[in-house]
């Protein structure tokens, strides 16, 4: 596969391991860290740094997560969006933004969807590999294919996304968050949606 201009997009943030499970279990952990605590359904969350940028590599994170625990206390802060005027944790963001763009992408260019399946045995980011950033694309589209109860078929390793402008299929391209629209806006890309709308947020006491 020719170059591709990927420069950066595939250190996508939380500064975890985002795990998915069979059924709709979701990410247990986040670029909050160990810090962030469960909170109620309605949260006195406010917003007090907006466009903090992307998470890095792990060094990075863990340094950064630790200057929040100075400053604002260890729990009493979360990375995450505003969504329909609300913050949202990246938790949930996960599900309801990312995920779900890999769900609508699938819906509208089922083309792609079956592609990789009948191409790949295995998923690979080749990004987050190399940089030691957080796999989401992987994890999102597998998710997708064990809810749809769907398997890979094919013999390859597909890379989804791309690491210095290279990539082993064109459907590794089409596949990357910088290609697949955003569904709570899609006039951005998800990589544009979930590095240029994260947000940090402190716990307001009542």
């Amino acid at each position: 596969m020719g170059p591709f201009n990927d420069t950066s997009s595939e250190t996508l943030c939380p500064d975890s391991v985002y795990r998915l499970r069979r059924g709709h279990e979701r990410a247990q952990n986040t670029e909050n860290g160990s810090g962030a605590r469960e909170r109620g359904a309605r949260m006195p969350w406010k917003v007090i740094e907006r466009r903090i940028g992307k998470a890095g590599p792990l060094h990075r994170r863990q340094a950064r997560q630790r200057e929040w625990d100075r400053q604002y206390g260890e729990g009493n802060w979360e990375i995450g969006y505003v969504l329909d005027g609300e913050f949202v944790t990246q938790e949930t963001a996960l599900e309801s933004v990312y995920y779900a763009s890999y769900e609508r992408h699938f819906q509208d260019h089922p083309a792609d969807l079956e592609e990789l399946i009948g191409l790949a045995r295995v998923l690979h980011n080749p990004h987050a590999e190399a940089t030691t950033g957080v796999d989401l694309q992987v994890p999102a589209i597998t998710d997708y294919l064990d809810r749809h109860g769907l398997t890979l078929l094919g013999r390859e390793v597909v890379d989804i996304g791309s690491w210095h402008g290279q990539a082993s299929h064109p459907v590794s391209i089409r596949l990357s968050p910088l290609q697949i629209r955003c569904v709570v806006d899609p006039k951005l890309t998800l990589e544009q949606f979930w590095q240029e709308r994260k947000c940090l947020a402190v716990w307001q006491d009542e």
